[in-house]
């Protein structure tokens, strides 16, 4: 396993990693197989979406707003739920396939670590698995 250090600038921010796992997998020498990664923060994510139009980051984060407002009456003292929600329903882990030695991804899709709860430095785990 591998871990990697992603600093956040903002609160709510989506980070490309794509350029980062790809060059764990070229790192790694596995020409078949899956990337695994995982995400060990409760505040955080990660997600597969779009990464040729910025302004899908933007509507996905604009729609995470809308749908876990931070007026909400939370319970939880430190202040953070909302970002504890959108981790929930974002989710901590994603599976890329390997092939050839590069990670399977459709033309559009890039990988993104999703923070809820900046700016703070975060890890993100990256593990290759041979076929």
């Amino acid at each position: 396993m591998m871990t990697y250090v992603v600093k956040t600038q903002h609160r709510n921010e989506l980070v490309d990693i794509s350029e980062l796992v790809g060059k764990a997998v070229s790192e790694s020498g596995i020409a078949h197989g899956q990337c695994v990664l995982y995400v060990p923060h409760t505040t955080a994510g990660v997600t597969i979406n779009e990464n040729a139009d910025p302004s899908v980051q933007t509507d996905l984060l604009m729609a995470l707003a809308e749908s876990v407002p931070d007026t909400h009456p939370y319970t939880h003292m430190e202040g953070n739920s909302p970002a504890h929600v959108k981790a929930s329903l974002v989710g901590t882990s994603a599976v890329v396939f390997i092939n050839n030695g590069s990670l399977v991804l459709g033309t559009w899709q890039g990988i993104f670590f999703c923070e809820f709860d900046g700016p703070r430095n975060r890890k993100i785990h990256i593990k290759i698995i041979p076929d």
